[in-house]
């Protein structure tokens, strides 16, 4: 499965464009996910890195849940027992506020 596709590159806000607002109102645009651990990365904004790579701003929640970033390198590069990250196909329109507040 392809876990960035030009879609999302097009919905994804440059990283610090949404720095200071209410997490009410910042759309998570797309949600990763390892399907035999707990780890689920929520993206809410995105750049390119001079390297290439895509950096992505948002909630992680895996042994903590914390805001920042991570890479789309990163993630590509997970396997457990064989499955590597998936991206949420389904995934509705959600808001920073709900993952934060672990309500989805």
């Amino acid at each position: 499965m392809k876990l960035l596709t030009k879609e999302i590159i097009n919905k994804l806000p440059a990283i610090g464009s949404q720095d200071g607002k209410d997490p009410k109102i910042v759309p998570i645009i797309v949600k990763f996910f390892h399907a035999l651990s707990s780890w689920t990365w929520y993206a809410t904004e995105m750049s390119k890195t001079e390297e290439g790579d895509y950096e992505f701003f948002g909630l992680v929640r895996g042994t903590d849940n914390e805001l920042g970033y991570f890479r789309l390198s990163e993630l590509e590069s997970v396997k457990i027992h064989g499955l590597g990250i998936e991206r949420d196909m389904y995934f509705g329109e959600h808001y920073l506020a709900e993952a934060m507040e672990a309500r989805i």
